[in-house]
This record gives C-alpha cells, structure tokens and sequence, in this order.
C-alpha cells in the first residue's frame, strides 16, 4: 500500500493534477492508517449509497462485493468521507473508541488514491464535496 501511495502521489504532482503541497500533507496524514489493525469483516465500501434506513433505524445495506477482512475504521471513514459533519454520530453510534486520525488517514489515503481514477473515468473529484474538498480540508 505505501508503494502504491507513494506512486499516486507522484502522479498527482508531476501531472500537475494537485499541488506539491496538498498532496505531501494529505500524504503525510495518510501514514496513520498504515498500521497494525484487528481485521475485521468489513464491507468495503460503505457508502451512503449503500445503506438504506427508516427514520433513525437502519433497515439494509447492499452492494457487499468488496466484503472481507479489512480495517473496520475503512469503513467509518468511507461512510462519512465528504460528510464530516456527521463525523460524531457515526462514531456515537459505533459503540467504542475511535481513532480520529486514522478516519482522517483514511480519508485522505482514500481520496489521494482516488482522484486520478476518477478524474480519468469521466468523474469530478473537484467537485464540491468530493475528494479534492476532503483533501483539502486535511490542510
């Protein structure tokens, strides 16, 4: 995964798609999800999309093909990416404590990661709310 991050990284630099100094702090913020994790079933990508609820009950969630052992703040942190505000009831409701900065690491992980494939399929990482917005809210 650093290699991987590493090389977007770059990317995203010498491509002039982000700034320098945009993507070394956001990089610098992802190294706290590189760590040891408990691995836990996860989803993969759960998203917003993908949880369907009744007044404050969650009633399913979908699209489990991404399912697996995983890092169970992924998944907070891919739910509430682009929603930070509601950072704090997602974290209310989880039942125990919860890394900040590794929600943070996450999403900045997530979003470096994403921004050139989105950009190159037709998506606007730009737009507000999105990815760009996320990064530079790590700022």
């Amino acid at each position: 995964m650093v290699a991987e991050l590493d090389g977007e990284c770059d990317l995203l630099v010498s491509n002039g798609v982000l700034p320098a100094d945009l993507v070394t702090r956001n990089r610098q913020v992802a190294e706290a999800a590189l760590r040891p994790w408990i691995p836990a079933f996860t989803h993969g990508d759960l998203q917003i999309d993908h949880v369907f609820v009744d007044g404050d009950e969650v009633t399913g969630i979908i699209d489990w093909s991404e399912a697996g052992r995983g890092d169970a703040l992924f998944d907070l942190a891919t739910l509430t990416l682009g929603h930070e505000e509601h950072l704090d009831d997602v974290i209310a409701g989880y039942g125990t404590d919860v890394d900040l900065d590794v929600i943070h690491a996450w999403w900045s992980l997530r979003s470096l990661l994403g921004v050139r494939w989105l950009v190159e399929h037709g998506f606007d990482p730009f737009a507000p709310g999105c990815e760009v917005d996320v990064l530079r809210s790590r700022m």
